[in-house]
């Protein structure tokens, strides 16, 4: 090669990095849109690589006879950079009505079939124009440089793979966080327009049509077709490979928008690297048909062991975490490494096996424009078929086995007379007999598996611990509550209900183990629809109807399967409460229910009066990640106000209450008709058991009005579709936690405060409103108490801690319960061994809080002779 071609063919490489770069990046700006209309980013991503693959794969077909035919190839790459560029140009003004309108043809319940047929669809044509395009683009810039006597497919390949691996890793880690997903694109645009005009200013216009392009006939065309046949199906069994392991180590990592990044770039990067060996070693092949069987054999091998690997993912995770001394970059290397065991053998002998056969197929006269056509027709038929059919009925373990099987069945009858294809024959069928599920679910000693169902999206486990109490988990990674936790998941709608005058019908997104719902549908005048996106909870659920002593569901509440943020959208009925759960906010695709775009969609289903109830899990939320939900949903609803589920310190729940009423009054809450609604309430068991006693209580849980909201606020940034701040900053605190949840509740508390006239009602009688400044005053107090004592068994060293503290809260507001009710059951049991000092505790009690006789009953008790 001269220095001028070299040159040249140094820039081609340089052009295919710049533009696996740009394909990467869209593939994550458009996953996480069409996440925003299908529901679920899994179900994006399968989407999304479906659409990506199948339109590569026509854009190949289509356009690349044309190509290997033009003696101007390089017009032909710099047009397909431009189309790529101007359909996604459209795309950035024209993605949300696109995705409005794909949403009305789901409808809000679909049918599994119906969803998924308009998802893979849809997705489809949305992207098509590009992703066509897309497809042409390698086999152009081959030709191109054809001409030149480089027809190095590896290297281009293995250039393009390069650059998409910087796409994902630049897009998720810099470019989103910082630009968000519009202007990410428009810098994927930009490299495509850079790729169109440095190749019409670099390469000479013509490309002489190569020599070497026999027409094959007889013998050589049926050895062609075979070749197309293995291309076609290693496509399918390769992304089939990719979507069982990201779908199985989901169950391992934390599951977050960096764990997919990391999961792809080391699949790319296994791939880029398998095909650059096979550029710089190809010239050694001397036998091609055996080294396919060979290749073949050895990929069968590689994803037995990667599929091995699995088993042993969670403790090497655990392991290398541990070594690394924790932090966030500590968790996520730790990810990209049981990515590597689980994908680094297969993803390089998966690029060295797709060089080799589209070299083959190139020296059989079939272009390269085909050859990756056919490939990537079959990649894209992989999502669909193993992600949504098989892997529900067979489980992820089956359907890999049958995927190294698939491979072997691809070698040549020959090559099952030699040793080394029966070799992973046998250990698939010892892999597939022998070995437990791929299903990872911690079970505590003495506990048992109650219930676990692996999905399309997930995987949903009941454990069952020594006591009896039963956890629902999602991908074990995401618990929804248990069976013991009915106070607090109960309060969590209790609250909103409650401090809703008279309401009639109520929603509720996501049902998690259906208590916090369900205690909403024990109210006999409430009507309760609740919608749940992952059928395998909604089965789940049943093991938690004892709670309410039933051994069916109530008739009252409505389970409709179906996606929270897709239904709000969707369905044209308006609720008087709606309250949204504490979606985990790092896990994927959770962020986008917590968008000013979301908030202001579920604001137009509130019927006039209606009240919306968005929780938050403190626990599972950083200060920072907080500020900026706080103002996305200020921007939805400016008067809105915070509360807190209850007093827990260990798993603090924040709630942001709004109104869709904007005026200077709207929200404010009237004591009276509060008092009201809690003493004509049908709940079958009383709201006094939720620690719902009066309306102190249930106004005391208000923490800030808007003015305190807007200042804790102030300038964070705000979540939107566009830019998604909770998905690439809550990991944070899911990786690598740096503050305990009550040290993050006492910095809230902090910032926060709540003044009468921001949330009573203008008539409040003022004497009231300082008793509930009062109320206020204490649980503030309260909380800060807590965050000092240390939890002993022995009472009197529980009452050196809290007997003054404690009191002097009551002192405060002896309107405040959850000061009185401790004390009381302390002195009950300090009674047993000084019953002196528990007499002066209970008549102190009594001195400040006469109106409540539960002092002045275990005063009576232990003053009885014996």
């Amino acid at each position: 090669m001269t220095e001028a071609g070299g040159a040249r063919h140094r820039a081609a490489l340089l052009l295919m990095v710049a533009s696996g770069f740009a394909g990467l990046g869209y593939q994550v700006v458009w996953t996480q849109q069409c996440a925003l209309w299908l529901g679920h980013e899994s179900a994006s991503v399968l989407a999304v690589v479906a659409a990506f693959f199948g339109g590569i794969a026509l854009g190949a077909l289509w356009l690349g006879p044309g190509i290997e035919r033009s003696e101007r190839p390089v017009r032909w790459y710099a047009a397909c950079e431009l189309g790529i560029a101007l359909w996604s140009m459209l795309l950035m003004a024209g993605m949300s009505p696109a995705s409005d309108w794909l949403l009305a043809r789901i409808g809000t319940q679909p049918a599994p079939l119906w969803q998924w047929a308009w998802a893979f669809s849809g997705t489809f044509l949305l992207l098509l124009p590009a992703t066509v395009a897309m497809g042409a683009t390698l086999p152009a810039m081959e030709r191109v440089m054809s001409g030149a006597g480089a027809r190095s497919i590896a290297a281009f390949y293995a250039a393009n793979t390069s650059g998409a691996v910087l796409g994902v890793l630049g897009t998720a880690f810099w470019l989103v966080p910082q630009l968000g997903l519009t202007r990410t694109a428009a810098v994927c645009v930009a490299l495509n327009l850079l790729c169109a005009l440095a190749a019409l200013v670099i390469f000479p216009a013509r490309s002489p049509l190569a020599a070497d392009r026999p027409d094959a006939t007889g013998a050589a065309a049926s050895q062609g077709r075979a070749l197309l046949w293995r291309l076609a199906f290693t496509g399918l069994l390769g992304i089939g490979y990719e979507v069982l392991v990201v779908r199985v180590l989901s169950q391992v990592a934390e599951d977050t928008v960096y764990t997919f990044a990391m999961l792809l770039a080391v699949y790319l990067v296994g791939t880029a690297l398998g095909a650059a060996a096979y550029a710089r070693w190809r010239d050694r092949v001397s036998d091609a048909q055996a080294l396919g069987d060979k290749l073949l054999t050895l990929l069968a091998m590689a994803c037995l062991l990667g599929t091995a690997s699995l088993w042993a993912s969670e403790g090497l995770q655990a392991w290398l975490r541990a070594a690394w001394g924790g932090g966030m970059g500590a968790a996520v290397a730790a990810e990209g490494v049981i990515a590597l065991a689980a994908f680094g053998l297969p993803t390089c002998a998966m690029g060295v096996l797709f060089s080799h056969l589209s070299a083959r197929a190139s020296a059989e006269g079939i272009g390269f424009g085909r050859s990756l056509g056919v490939n990537t027709l079959g990649a894209a038929a992989a999502a669909p078929l193993f992600g949504v059919l098989l892997t529900p009925v067979l489980g992820p373990k089956w359907v890999l086995v049958l995927i190294a099987l698939g491979y072997l069945a691809l070698t040549a009858r020959r090559a099952w007379r030699t040793s080394w294809v029966w070799a992973p024959a046998l250990t698939a069928i010892a892999l597939a007999v022998l070995t437990p599920p791929l299903a990872f679910v911690d079970v505590p000693e003495g506990g048992r598996i109650v219930a676990y169902r692996d999905g399309i999206m997930a995987a949903v486990s009941v454990v069952e611990d020594a006591d009896g109490v039963a956890r629902l988990r999602i991908n074990n990674r995401q618990q929804e509550g248990s069976s013991a936790t009915l106070l607090v998941d109960g309060r969590q709608a209790l609250l909103p209900v409650l401090l809703h005058p008279a309401p009639h019908k109520a929603l509720f997104l996501g049902l998690g183990t259906g208590v916090t719902s369900g205690a909403a549908a024990e109210d006999p005048s409430l009507q309760v629809d609740t919608v749940e996106l992952l059928p395998e909870v909604i089965d789940a659920a049943q093991h938690f109807w004892r709670v309410f002593d039933r051994a069916g569901p109530n008739p009252r509440q409505t389970i409709l399967a179906a996606d929270a943020r897709r239904f709000v959208r969707a369905t044209d009925q308006r609720y008087d409460v709606i309250v949204s759960d504490n979606f985990q906010p790092a896990r994927s695709g959770s962020g986008a229910l917590y968008t000013v775009e979301h908030f202001r969609a579920v604001k137009a289903r509130l019927a006039p009066d209606g009240l919306f109830c968005q929780w938050l899990p403190l626990h599972q939320l950083d200060i920072a990640t907080l500020r900026s939900i706080v103002q996305s949903f200020l921007i939805a609803y400016p008067k809105g106000v915070a509360v807190l589920a209850s007093n827990s310190l260990e798993t603090p729940v924040v709630g942001l209450l709004g109104h869709p009423d904007e005026a200077q009054d709207a929200g404010r809450f009237d004591p009276t008709r509060l008092r009201q609604r809690l003493s004509a309430n049908g709940f079958p068991r009383s709201p006094a058991a939720f620690g719902i006693t009066d309306e102190f209580a249930l106004l005391g849980n208000v923490i800030a009005g808007p003015e305190a909201l807007r200042r804790f606020a102030a300038d964070a940034p705000a979540n939107t579709d566009d830019l998604p701040v909770v998905a690439y900053a809550a990991p944070r605190i899911t990786y690598a936690p740096d503050t305990a949840p009550r040290d993050r509740l006492a910095v809230l508390m902090r910032s926060v405060s709540v003044a009468p006239a921001e949330v009573l009602a203008a008539q409040t009688d003022p004497a009231w409103a300082r008793r509930m400044a009062a109320y206020w005053q204490a649980r503030q107090r309260f909380i800060e108490v807590g965050q000092g004592v240390r939890p002993s068994g022995d009472v009197q060293d529980m009452l050196s801690q809290v007997r003054e503290p404690l009191l002097s809260v009551l002192r405060l507001s002896p309107d405040f319960r959850p000061a009185y009710e401790p004390l009381v059951g302390m002195a009950a049991a300090l009674a047993r061994v000084d019953v002196d000092a528990a007499r002066a505790l209970l008549t102190e009690l009594n001195s400040i809080q006469p109106a409540w006789p539960e002092a002045g009953q275990v005063l009576q008790r232990i003053s009885v002779p014996r």
